[in-house]
């Protein structure tokens, strides 16, 4: 054999693996991105939003905080503790005309979901109850994403299912859980839950951050309902997820590092859905809003207030579950809140509004462009007719402790 068949046998091998490759590469990714529409026998993509996400122009980056819409067969689901003078007929679709009305008033950038997005047992089907209850946002074209609560899998999917389906929607950037490589020391072979994850916020465009990550968004899956020594309990996070969480944070902090691009530590926010042991037994040292039950948490606690704050990156935690709850409470450095409860079908308190938390960050002014993030807001509105802005807050700054 000459040289020339050998060039000749060696190109055509080379051709066929990468031609191998890319088609196994395209299925792989295809599959993730693809829903069948089984009636009539054609395949849907997955609409995409813009990525990464970035701050805006101006230096903010705004995010709603949708906590237990609780939602379930529509018109015909009526709703709960509510007063008879208050409306004239009241179901899922007030939760829908709400969460339209947040959407256009505040103009967020991002709308994160922290759980019981539907509440399975008055959903006779999983998946038409959460193209109901997402689609306000799908249409607005807004990135979002979500985390399950403790009704969410009393339907007809699994909480693997439910994830699985949320993180192909339109426009969702939610995941199943995280992919390989996200700890360098003793990872885990296998994480807890369903909906574990972070995502990226890049500095405003035509800055100097623009192509760097300036906060960091952690999702975490607090499950739903267990049994320990005989007692029935609620979920909490586990061991594999806080490792998982850690190591995550050890990376993007030592990214910043070698970067160099950022004065101080990026901060962070997470959000999940079963409050932790802390905010029931306290001490907490400040409470803004109101503080109405008692935390429904878990009996278990597994070391999530100690891990955020060994993390360091951490400022603040959004949490749903106690529905009349809409407080921020400080616990060792970082500010707990509660979204309050959203939706008309979950249990509330007859007289006092459904309400939805909005928290703003505001990056830094330099010399002539936008730095890093310099301070955390938030507040909430109440579904009444003006959608009353109330509890303005400063949850963290870069020049102070808080």
């Amino acid at each position: 054999m000459n040289s020339q068949q050998q060039t000749w046998i060696q190109s055509v091998v080379y051709v066929t693996l990468i031609s191998l490759c890319l088609y196994y590469i395209q299925n792989l990714i295809s599959s993730k991105l693809l829903l069948a529409d089984l009636n009539n026998n054609t395949i849907i993509r997955k609409k995409q939003p813009s990525l990464p996400l970035h701050f805006r122009s101006d230096g903010t980056f705004k995010i709603l905080q949708v906590a237990d819409m609780h939602y379930g067969n529509g018109i015909t689901t009526r709703c709960r503790d509510v007063l008879a003078t208050e409306f004239e007929y009241c179901s899922d679709l007030n939760t829908t005309r709400f969460l339209k009305r947040m959407i256009e008033a505040e103009k967020p950038d991002f709308i994160a979901f922290t759980g019981d997005n539907i509440f399975g047992t008055s959903a006779s089907d999983a998946a038409e109850s959460l193209f109901e209850v997402f689609g306000p946002v799908i249409e607005s074209r807004l990135p979002w994403a979500a985390v399950l609560g403790n009704h969410d899998q009393e339907s007809t999917m699994t909480r693997e299912e439910l994830m699985t389906f949320i993180s192909l929607m339109d426009y969702s950037l939610s995941q199943p859980n995280p992919s390989a490589g996200y700890t360098d020391e003793h990872p885990p072979t296998h994480i807890d839950g369903y909906g574990n994850y972070n995502l990226q916020v890049f500095g405003a465009l035509g800055s100097p951050l623009a192509n760097s990550s300036v906060l960091n968004l952690y999702f975490l899956d607090s499950g739903d309902r267990a049994v320990v020594n005989g007692i029935r309990t609620y979920g909490w996070i586990k061991e594999s997820q806080l490792l998982w969480l850690r190591g995550i944070s050890k990376k993007l902090q030592e990214s910043d590092q070698v970067l160099g691009t950022l004065p101080s530590m990026t901060p962070s926010l997470a959000f999940f859905h079963i409050p932790i042991p802390e905010i029931r037994t306290g001490p907490l040292e400040a409470i803004v809003g109101e503080y109405r039950e008692h935390a429904a948490s878990s009996l278990v606690n597994s070391g999530v207030l100690q891990s955020f704050v060994s993390m360091g990156d951490v400022k603040a935690v959004f949490i749903g579950h106690d529905h009349t709850n809409d407080f921020c409470g400080y616990l060792k450095g970082i500010w707990f809140c509660y979204g309050g409860g959203f939706g008309y079908h979950g249990y509330g308190r007859a007289g006092i509004p459904r309400r939805a938390r909005v928290i703003l960050m505001e990056l830094e002014k330099g010399a002539k462009e936008w730095m890093g993030v310099e301070r955390i807001e938030t507040w909430k509105r109440y579904d009444d007719e003006k959608l009353s802005k109330v509890d303005e807050q400063v949850l963290w700054d870069i020049g102070s402790s808080r």
